[in-house]
């Protein structure tokens, strides 16, 4: 059943049965839940105009241990359905007059931190070796995803000599080069909220032809999750019209000089033959001291 549905109706459902502060927020909650996933239980109260504790002790009525549960409880639940307007609305609200440059810098830092808290190592090291296997390595990413999967594809054709970045102007184009994908390939697709269609269809695909999927998204929930050998997690900030997609990045990274670690020869020599190269054709400005 959608969680959405569930949470929304069990809100409904419980209102008989709570105070009438509680109520308040259980309305404000039905009609705003989209801006009430981001805001504290101090400011949850203040707007609604109950206190701090009301709020507190309303999350527990609905069997949730603690305001941050049910907060986590509303953030799921809008993290494929909040519109590019309501994004819009909420960054204004969270930033406000503050300081943007550092409030965002600082924000991003945080998903870094939390991406590496919890991450899984164990994970990460069989989707290295899973890609070191593979016959042919497909990388697709669509819309914000778009640059960071022509980054791994970028790197990854210094590594690896088998590497077809998808491209995705179109459904039926997406699928017409990855057609012949099989056992031995490895797909990695890439999407954070709000997920692309086009991917996951395209990762099904894949799993159907008994291909190694590899997912990068944001959470187990995610349903990239489902049809994938191997999942990254990386944090990201779905609360913002502009997507943070910073985590992300850090983790492509790591996995890129992982993968240069173990094959670091091969590299050494695609080096040495591109210098060659760029000073030939002038590839990059050089500076006289």
């Amino acid at each position: 059943m959608d969680k959405k549905i569930d949470l929304i109706t069990q809100i409904e459902t419980s209102m008989i049965s709570l105070s009438k502060g509680q109520k308040l927020i259980g309305n404000y909650i039905l009609e705003h839940y989209d801006k009430a996933a981001f805001m504290t239980a101090a400011r949850l109260g203040k707007v609604v105009g109950v206190s701090e504790s009301t709020v507190v002790r309303f999350a527990t009525e609905l069997g949730h241990d603690g305001y941050p549960k049910l907060q986590k409880a509303l953030q799921e639940l809008i993290r494929t359905k909040l519109t590019a307007v309501q994004r819009m609305e909420i960054t204004s609200d969270r930033i406000g007059e503050h300081d943007i440059l550092k409030t965002v810098l600082y924000s991003d830092a945080e998903k870094i931190r939390l991406t590496l808290e919890k991450i899984d190592k164990n994970e990460f090291e069989q989707t290295v070796q899973t890609i070191l296997n593979a016959k042919k390595i497909y990388i697709l990413g669509v819309r914000s995803c778009a640059p960071l999967a022509s980054f791994l594809g970028f790197y990854f054709n210094l590594i690896f000599d088998n590497v077809r970045l998808v491209h995705t102007t179109s459904v039926s184009e997406m699928f017409e080069q990855i057609l012949r994908v099989g056992p031995r390939d490895v797909v990695i697709g890439i999407s954070f909220p709000r997920y692309s269609r086009r991917t996951i269809k395209a990762l099904e695909y894949a799993k159907k032809q008994q291909s190694n999927v590899i997912s990068i998204t944001d959470s187990h929930l995610s349903p990239l999750k489902e049809v994938s050998t191997h999942t990254l997690i990386a944090r990201s900030d779905m609360a913002s019209f502009v997507d943070s997609l910073v985590a992300p990045l850090s983790v492509i990274n790591a996995l890129i000089v992982a993968l240069g670690m173990h094959k670091k020869k091969e590299i050494y020599d695609t080096f040495e033959h591109l210098e060659h190269i760029w000073d030939e054709y002038q590839v990059y400005e050089k500076y006289q001291e």
